[in-house]
């Protein structure tokens, strides 16, 4: 590593900015989106050094790579450019299904790489587990597609140890992508952690704010599909706030905003963590790469684990639907 703010994707992978850019949002997923203000916050990244973004087929249904294939093309030799593949469907919608069948992970790529407008994938992920499909067919189709010269490296999301292992033994993986943040804890933690160690494969920290719960607002607009999760029902999510204020005071004593406290207690895991956090606003974007700089002391890492006990956190991360995907 050259530096404090990058960390390798893998153990031979690129070097990112620890803190990266989860691009969901900018289509879609928190209500009605501002085109012109998500290009202004992509090259915004940019130009703080923030270039890790990361993407998916599946977010605005196609329309999210179309929006960061724009910026990326421009400025191409700048970004570590991450898409995803084998969620048909919006997330989070019931009607969403896995697949990740080799016929589907090389048409996938090849419509990715279209919408995109570029002829290689940085880190092409599995977004998801299908069970129907050995992973080692999975993984055995997208290491065709580096061979190809489609995609540099492989990644998978929201994996059990036990697959990341199965798929690691076919070709290198160089991150798992899974939900990571003081109010989602155990996912990370443990077995899925030290296996990605053990087997030098990076762990990318997605939703690391509690999907804005950590921020220090959290109004959630029409369209915003956060008032589908269990955490932001009308019976948890008030209990999830007094939490939040928990991690807001100890923001306060250290004197950064809560969500840079939050960001730097994730990078604070371990060198071989990145998080991507996501926004609409240059403004918050600039606030979360400020993260990168935050050192905290034991003392303030303790404080802030302690604010947010995973035990005390209210609701499940998904609805059921959608928790049955993860972890397989």
């Amino acid at each position: 590593m050259t530096d404090s703010a990058r960390r390798r994707l893998g153990e031979r992978g690129p070097e990112v900015s620890a803190i990266g850019l989860g691009c969901m949002s900018l289509s879609h997923a928190y209500g009605p989106a501002d085109r012109a203000e998500a290009l202004r916050t992509l090259h915004h990244a940019l130009d703080l050094g923030v270039d890790h973004f990361d993407t998916a087929d599946a977010y605005g249904l196609g329309h999210n790579e179309e929006l960061v294939g724009e910026v990326v093309r421009a400025r191409r030799d700048e970004v570590v450019l991450a898409t995803k593949f084998g969620l048909r469907g919006a997330p989070g919608s019931p009607s969403a299904v896995i697949d990740t069948s080799p016929d589907w992970a090389v048409r996938a790529c090849d419509a990715s790489l279209h919408r995109l407008g570029v002829d290689t994938v940085d880190l092409y992920y599995a977004h998801r587990r299908d069970p129907r499909v050995p992973i080692e067919e999975t993984v055995g189709a997208m290491a065709g597609l580096v061979a190809a010269g489609k995609v540099r490296r492989l990644g998978l999301s929201e994996v059990s140890p036990a697959t990341l292992r199965a798929a690691h033994a076919v070709h290198p993986i160089a991150a798992v992508q899974v939900e990571y943040s003081l109010f989602t804890r155990d996912v990370a933690e443990g077995e899925l952690l030290a296996t990605c160690r053990e087997l030098g494969v990076a762990l990318v920290a997605y939703s690391p704010i509690g999907r804005g719960l950590l921020s220090g607002s959290c109004a959630l607009t029409d369209g915003d599909q956060r008032a589908h999760l269990p955490r932001f029902s009308a019976g948890n999510l008030p209990h999830n706030l007094a939490l939040a204020d928990a991690v807001r005071q100890v923001a306060a004593e250290i004197g950064r905003p809560p969500a840079q406290a939050a960001l730097a207690w994730v990078l604070a895991q371990g060198p071989d963590v990145v998080a991507i956090p996501g926004t609409r606003s240059a403004a918050h974007l600039a606030d979360n790469a400020a993260a990168r700089d935050l050192r905290l002391t034991p003392g303030q890492l303790a404080r802030l684990s302690d604010a947010v006990p995973p035990s005390a956190v209210a609701g499940e991360r998904y609805p059921r639907h959608a928790l049955a995907l993860v972890g397989r």
